[in-house]
């Protein structure tokens, strides 16, 4: 760059390019490449060109293959959850109606009692007044039972069912009276809902032999 004397022996700069204080600002030359990726279009030219995206390292296609799949991981976690908080009601609930229902029993086994204590005074002539205090205390306990969802089976007549009924002896069908049906019961049974509570001890009717 060429500068211009001036009579005092100074130099001045002869462009606006120079600063006050003698340096110069380099800018940069329009053939000097420039930094960074190359742009899409830049890239769409090679490939029309013949030339071809560089691919990635098979190193790191190996490394994206291997990572574990986390969302199915999730899932499948999520899965056994549920199935543990079901599994957990279901025991609640079973447990429970196992304690509620060893409760009943208890009451029905006190029934059973009073009511074989009532056979008793009727033939022992007890008092009137005595009779009537126990079966008072009785039909309570019976309504407690009812509330709760207990009834008592009455099984007589109707034919032999093993979720019900428990045969403790077979006898002769009667005339006209199909084998299989409930003659008797020795020990009443009690039902909660479609469940059996405690089963009847019933007899029931056979076919007879033919000599």
């Amino acid at each position: 760059m060429t500068r211009i004397r001036d009579p005092e022996g100074e130099t001045e700069p002869d462009s606006a390019g120079e600063a006050a204080d003698g340096r110069t600002e380099s800018l940069p030359s329009p053939t000097e490449p420039s930094e960074g990726p190359p742009a899409p279009a830049e890239l769409a030219g090679w490939e029309g060109e013949g030339g071809a995206v560089p691919a990635a390292a098979p190193e790191a296609v190996e490394k994206t293959e291997e990572l574990p799949d986390y969302k199915d991981r999730w899932l499948r976690a999520e899965a056994e959850l549920q199935n543990y908080r079901r599994r957990a009601q279901r025991e609640l609930e079973l447990s429970a109606r196992a304690a509620e229902e060893s409760v009943l029993l208890e009451l029905i086994a006190t029934v059973d009692d009073l009511e074989r204590a009532l056979n008793s005074a009727i033939e022992a002539g007890a008092p009137e007044s005595w009779f009537k205090g126990v079966s008072l205390v009785v039909q309570r306990v019976l309504a407690y039972l009812e509330r709760q969802g207990v009834s008592a089976v009455d099984p007589i007549g109707k034919p032999f069912d093993p979720a019900y009924h428990d045969a403790i002896l077979e006898i002769d069908s009667p005339e006209g009276v199909a084998p299989g049906t409930v003659m008797q019961v020795a020990l009443k049974g009690y039902r909660r809902g479609d469940r059996a509570l405690r089963v009847a001890r019933v007899v029931v009717s056979r076919a007879q032999d033919r000599a």
